[in-house]
């Protein structure tokens, strides 16, 4: 039987994608030819904003419409908290953002007619699967955590993901050998809040990304999105002399207002989150800072909305997400007064993009020069398309590159993208 995923969301999500593929390759399903129908889809949800479970339901929808007669298989934090909405669109199986492996044994039972009820309960400890990458990727994905405790006024991934669960020191390394074995040139360290790895058992994640970058120094590795308290000066010190570690650091600000970030029970303020670009910025030249943030929070005044503004063009990031504010039923936000307008919100989305993507050029325009190394990943018409270190998506004209790092000297930017030639 051939099977299609369909991800929605982070790249935790992602990972665990890759983890139920290959759960499913060793029991001997196979991956649908990208055009061809499926005998299996399985949905991958995704429940950080209203959108994203707009989205979700839609994809369903369609997936059933067009495929009728497939079985259909929905998990991830949407169908973890609201499996009550799922119901009435028709999935075979609903199951929650855990217990992988109990998963696809119940897709396999229900399929087989031994139907196997699914243990989706969230356990005290790590749950070990397979590790790779999506397919056609040259970048593997290895997820060294679960869970977060943060409780941040707006969000609801911990109610969805649990406790903070890490993945064993030695597993992880391990698996990064496996990955590095396997071909890929990158590795890409994710996990729903990666700050918090080793909590449980005093883990230390700076050693642990430095012995990542000593035992695989030619596998390019990047990190997922940091709590910014994570950048001190024995993390630069650390890490800054590993010539493979990525210098593009995602850090989430969420809001540039301290009223705000308080109000959203963020840990750290404006001038402490500053202390870590400058950080970054002395030990990583030429490093890319992106971020994610926030816009119409309750009760964010004009005022607020103009310190972010003016906070983000100080840190002059290299991208910038901005999410207009989603109310996300059972969250202390949800209940707040002062909600704000959708136009607002709208209005304040589109001034803060403007000025992201002003900062984003900025940042392009500063690499023409420059001679970078690029992981290519894809070729389309001659063109070569792939990413330099710090993030920043080159093309070229060339073939027979994919998944290889070539020297490339920037010459252009056109299109938010840089242009260049092999050296």
């Amino acid at each position: 039987m051939t099977f299609q995923m369909i991800t929605l969301g982070c790249k935790a999500n992602q990972a665990d994608t890759v983890a139920i593929a290959s759960l499913l390759r060793a029991r001997g399903y196979e991956t649908a030819e990208k055009e061809a129908a499926a005998d299996i889809y399985i949905i991958n949800t995704c429940a950080v904003t209203a959108e994203s479970t707009r989205k979700s339901r839609a994809i369903i929808r369609r997936v059933k419409k067009e495929h009728p007669n497939a079985f259909v298989a929905i998990c991830g934090c949407f169908s973890e908290l609201n499996p009550e909405k799922l119901t009435d669109l028709g999935a075979d199986l609903i199951a929650g953002s855990k217990q992988r492996e109990q998963f696809v044994r119940a897709l396999e039972g229900i399929i087989s007619g031994n139907g196997v009820p699914v243990v989706d309960e969230i356990t005290e400890t790590f749950e070990i699967l397979p590790v790779g990458g999506l397919d056609g990727r040259t970048r593997a994905l290895l997820k060294i955590q679960d869970g977060c405790e943060n409780f941040c006024t707006f969000c609801i991934v911990p109610y969805a993901r649990g406790k903070v669960r890490s993945m064993p020191r030695e597993k992880v390394l391990n698996a990064v050998q496996d990955l590095a074995q396997q071909g890929y040139k990158e590795l890409v360290i994710t996990g729903i809040e990666i700050s918090s790895w080793g909590k449980e058992f005093d883990g230390d994640l700076v050693q642990l990304l430095a012995k990542i970058c000593n035992i695989v120094p030619e596998m390019r590795v990047r990190l997922g999105s940091l709590e910014p308290r994570t950048i001190t000066t024995d993390f630069c010190e650390t890490l800054k002399h590993y010539r493979n570690l990525c210098p593009h650091f995602h850090l989430s600000l969420q809001s540039g207002s301290d009223a705000i970030l308080q109000k959203m029970g963020r840990k750290y303020d404006t001038k402490r989150y500053m202390e870590s670009v400058v950080l970054l910025r002395e030990h990583f030249p030429n490093c890319a800072i992106t971020t994610d943030i926030i816009v119409g929070f309750p009760g964010e005044s004009e005022a607020d909305f103009e310190q972010t503004l003016s906070f983000v063009k100080n840190c002059a990031f290299a991208d910038v997400h901005v999410f207009p504010y989603s109310k996300r039923e059972g969250t202390p936000a949800a209940e707040m007064s002062s909600q704000l307008l959708k136009t607002e919100k709208a209005r304040r989305s589109k001034l803060l993009r403007t000025a992201a993507e002003s900062l984003q050029n900025t940042f392009l325009y500063a690499q023409i020069g420059q001679r970078v190394q690029v992981l290519f990943e894809t070729e389309h018409d001659g063109v070569a398309s792939g990413y330099s270190m710090n993030y920043c998506p080159v093309e070229i004209w060339g073939q027979g590159l994919e998944n290889q790092v070539k020297l490339v000297e920037i010459q252009a930017v056109k299109d938010g993208k840089l242009e260049g030639i092999l050296v």
